[in-house]
């Protein structure tokens, strides 16, 4: 292989990594967004959250 294809084969393989860096900073937002929702909830009414997943009648 000539230098070219050499040099044409490490950049696709960064803008893949860099692909799955920017997809994975995605995720952690979104989990970060879910995991905020659920501290809100928490702080307003955790008796009544709590409750919700308390088993009734051997449930």
């Amino acid at each position: 292989m000539t230098q070219e294809q050499h040099s044409g084969q490490r950049r696709e393989e960064t803008t893949a990594q860099d692909q799955d860096v920017v997809a994975a900073a995605g995720q952690d937002a979104g989990v970060d967004d879910l995991l905020d929702e659920i501290d809100g909830v928490l702080e307003q009414n955790a008796e009544e959250f709590v409750r919700g997943f308390v088993q009734k009648g051997g449930q």
